[in-house]
């Protein structure tokens, strides 16, 4: 395999080099939303430059816009696996699809049937459900974590999954704390007791190569932001239930999920987005060597998803090493090197005496962008206990990050806990 050129990558993104004070920001925000590469902002610009029109019209621009949708339905349904670009639909955001997708599935729903969430997730892939759930009589029921790890108490799902349980909805991995859930195997639990399954896969989407038709989902929804595009939603939905689903629509609508115009110049940049990371694959993964029925494209963005992994769970190691010797310092989430294949390199930390939201200020005003507070997974953090402190500071790490930046934030926050003074 090629070596990881991040220097070479990092060129491709003009954001990378404004810079504060002289030096250039370090951006650890990127469970918030990432950078975007050049490639990205031409496609956006390219599409109001020569195909700017509403879609099916009968000139030029208007069929160029129709292909740009096309090619980039075709990218994601590449990117997630999906088995036909027909199960891929877009839409302002994962939440706003959510809660679109919610009433649809509603409809199909009695009284006293039963919806699974987790104490893990985003408001996104809860809120919808419980808000729906309130029109329609249903039970919602939590699915508890454990916290010493914060990992989702299997247990207690095993016990809440009954033959009245109609919908299982989880994330694929925490952007809090970054646990990746045993996703194919809640999802085949939950299918054995006939519940549909929706996964959140916005966090993990940057992080690993996502594979629909292995998983057996019936949704997934991910949000192109996250990964290195747009403001754009996404969402995949197997063919079958998509087409018995009730649909909410106005009549002449073309199609039962995408309602109204859509943002053709985000999914323009979505598109790019997908070639950008299945570039990587060609430039420093194994290369593109398909695998049946698989195409070139997949096999390529395979590739890249696997160099991105690499490079970035080696600096999360190296941060975590450090981290652990910083005294005040709590790692919240998975911390034993073995297990590391069940986190994503976003890292959630507390420093003794020191609110996250001063962590956080203190940093930015260093050129080190973080967040801080419980980034909608309120249930997760009121569960921690971390709520009235003012949830967790969080550190999240893509494949664009150095080594010099790892080091560069360790500095930084050796010398905010220093200035609290010793703590224990």
């Amino acid at each position: 395999m090629p070596r990881f050129d991040v220097d070479a990558l990092r060129r491709e993104f003009p954001a990378l080099s404004v810079q504060q004070d002289g030096r250039p920001l370090a951006y650890f925000d990127g469970p918030g939303g990432t950078q975007v590469p050049q490639c990205v902002i031409d496609a956006v610009v390219g599409y109001y430059n020569s195909s700017n029109a509403n879609d099916g019209g009968a000139f030029l621009t208007s069929e160029r816009s129709d292909a740009t949708v096309r090619d980039a339905r075709a990218a994601v349904a590449d990117f997630l696996g999906a088995a036909s670009p027909d199960e891929i639909k877009f839409g302002a955001n994962m939440t706003s699809l959510t809660f679109h997708i919610s009433r649809s599935i509603g409809a199909m729903l009695q009284p006293g049937d039963e919806i699974l969430v987790t104490a893990l997730d985003h408001e996104a892939n809860v809120g919808p459900w419980r808000a729906m759930a309130g029109d329609r009589g249903l039970t919602v029921r939590t699915i508890g974590i454990r916290p010493d790890d914060v990992t989702l108490d299997l247990a207690d799902f095993e016990r809440q999954l009954t033959p009245r349980t109609k919908l299982v909805a989880l994330g694929y991995a925490s952007n809090a704390v970054g646990t990746i859930n045993p996703v194919a195997e809640i999802v085949q639990r939950a299918h054995a007791v006939g519940a549909l399954t929706y996964l959140d896969a916005v966090h993990f989407a940057p992080h690993g190569l996502i594979d629909v038709q292995a998983l057996g989902t019936d949704f997934l929804a991910c949000s192109t932001y996250k990964f290195f595009g747009p403001h754009q939603g996404v969402l995949y939905g197997r063919a079958e239930v998509l087409e018995r689903l009730p649909a909410y629509k106005v009549r002449p609508a073309h199609d039962r999920v995408e309602t109204g115009t859509l943002s053709f110049e985000s999914i323009a940049g979505a598109g790019a987005a997908i070639e950008y990371l299945a570039s990587i694959g060609e430039r420093f993964g194994d290369g593109p060597d398909p695998r049946p029925g698989e195409s070139v494209r997949r096999a390529r963005l395979r590739a890249g998803m696997s160099a991105i992994r690499t490079h970035e769970m080696a600096l999360f190691g190296r941060l975590l090493e450090r981290l652990e010797r910083i005294r005040g310092a709590r790692v919240w989430g998975i911390t034993d090197r073995v297990r590391f294949g069940a986190r994503t390199p976003t890292v959630a930390v507390t420093l003794d005496g020191v609110a996250p939201r001063a962590a956080a200020e203190a940093l930015g005003r260093q050129g080190i962008t973080t967040w801080d507070g419980d980034f909608y997974a309120r249930t997760l953090i009121e569960r921690l206990g971390l709520a009235e402190s003012g949830g967790v500071l969080r550190l999240g790490i893509v494949h664009y990050n150095t080594v010099e930046e790892i080091d560069r934030l360790l500095e930084a926050l050796e010398e905010i806990a220093a200035r609290r003074g010793p703590t224990r």
